[in-house]
């Protein structure tokens, strides 16, 4: 079997073996298939994509080229409760994760989350948790099977050894155009969450200005690949599209996320936050047969964020893992942006928000780039509201002097003199079917 006469097969439009995409994947990780040779691979399936078959054995593939989280063998009760995870395809102050994993854990699962920073304008689950002071995402496997134990979640950085394949592709891919292919987006999702030993996983998949997938079509072509993929990989999978055409909740940074975390926590917060967190999480749990159906299970879930359950589970996540987080966390001095005329909220332009986020420090450009976690905004209004004249529409914080983007964040809300619908929050629901067997 030789690589050129694979990729020519593929370049040509014909299916490939999964024989022939483990020769590949395989090769690529121990170096005798050389990186131009997976880049011709990688521009071969954007071009002409890959059936579902070639998907689910592509995603295998990279699983198999790393490690797996072992689930726990010492004999306790957690080891036999379902392994439930999610995961979003990103977006403007999209905080869920950290709700989710405490949330689902006071519902008889157990959830593993493995995460990751950010770049550009979306925010990374572990740069939120790294302005907890002390906070620490490596576990070794016996503190994890403790953590799991005792309180039901952890949310730990990926190590180099859970899917090196995805690794190594992602930066060929990242400096060939190729990111967005659905096949190759799918299999760098699900390697690295089957690699959590999972049971059940729901997907975020976002629509909208500040999302990946900027319509509805290219959005519901991910969905469907990653719940297809899933249920061939033998996981099952659930993917809710949802609105990303503004901000999700008002918090966008790090710092001022957590603190708009732990208002969701108590059940406040904004209402999109805990909307979304905890369907995504009834989704989970009818999946996995703790509750008969999503009514019982929302009624369940809100009812552990308003009795306080979830925010002492969160509490105790964090300290399990060196976090010292007593309250809010310090953020830099506020300035408000205030509206200059009256009328209702048109659109929110998400990108030059990020764009502000970036600019202060509280995001990335590159990679290595560090980051301030007390810079931020709030985003005072919604696509819908009618707004008056010096209303506050955005809370700029900043050590910096801020009137340089005073401007920038006012014009990246858009008034209209007629009144706007809001826009909807749920966009479609995906749901896994069980694959049929034979007659």
């Amino acid at each position: 079997m030789l690589p050129a006469s694979i990729l020519a097969k593929k370049r040509d439009g014909q299916e490939l073996s999964e024989a022939e995409i483990q020769f590949l994947i395989q090769g690529f990780v121990g170096r005798s298939v050389a990186d131009y040779q997976m880049t011709a691979f990688a521009m071969a399936v954007f071009f002409r994509g890959m059936t579902a078959a070639e998907t689910a054995a592509l995603t295998l593939a990279m699983l198999d080229s790393g490690d797996r989280l072992p689930r726990a063998s010492r004999g306790n009760s957690r080891s036999d409760k379902p392994r439930v995870d999610k995961h979003s395809t990103g977006g403007l102050g999209d905080k869920v994760s950290l709700i989710l994993a405490p949330l689902l854990a006071c519902h008889d699962v157990v959830v593993p989350m493995v995460s990751g920073r950010g770049l550009g304008l979306t925010g990374g689950t572990l740069d939120k948790l790294e302005s907890i002071p002390g906070f620490k995402f490596q576990l070794d496997d016996d503190r994890r099977d403790r953590q799991l134990d005792s309180i039901g979640c952890f949310i730990i950085g990926a190590s180099d050894r859970i899917s090196p394949a995805d690794r190594q592709l992602y930066a060929l891919r990242d400096v060939t155009a190729t990111v967005e292919s659905v096949p190759l987006i799918t299999a760098s999702i699900l390697s690295k969450k089957l690699a959590a030993s999972l049971d059940h996983l729901v997907m975020d998949v976002k629509v909208g200005s500040a999302a990946f997938m900027k319509n509805r079509q290219q959005a519901t072509e991910l969905a469907n690949s990653l719940v297809q993929t899933g249920a061939k990989a033998g996981l099952p999978t659930t993917a809710l599209l949802t609105d990303m055409d503004q901000p999700l909740g008002m918090a966008v940074g790090n710092a001022v996320e957590v603190n708009e975390t732990l208002q969701c926590l108590e059940g406040s917060g904004p209402q999109a936050v805990n909307e979304l967190t905890v369907l995504l999480c009834a989704h989970a749990l009818v999946d996995c047969e703790r509750y008969q159906n999503l009514t019982q299970a929302c009624d369940a879930l809100w009812q552990s964020l308003h009795s306080g359950a979830a925010k002492e589970r969160f509490f105790q996540m964090v300290a399990a893992q060196g976090g010292s987080l007593c309250g809010p966390l310090p953020l830099a001095p506020a300035t408000d942006v205030f509206a200059q005329e009256g009328g209702f909220v048109e659109s929110i332009d998400c990108e030059r928000l990020g764009r502000c986020v970036v600019e202060m420090g509280g995001g990335r450009r590159k990679a290595d780039d560090s980051i301030d976690p007390t810079v931020g905004l709030e985003v005072l209004v919604r696509i819908g509201d009618k707004i008056d004249r010096n209303q506050p529409l955005i809370k700029i914080y900043n050590k910096k002097n801020p009137a340089n983007l005073v401007n920038e964040l006012r014009n990246a809300i858009k008034l209209f003199s007629d009144a706007v619908n809001p826009r909807p929050l749920i966009i479609d629901t995906i749901v896994h079917e069980p694959e049929k067997v034979p007659q």
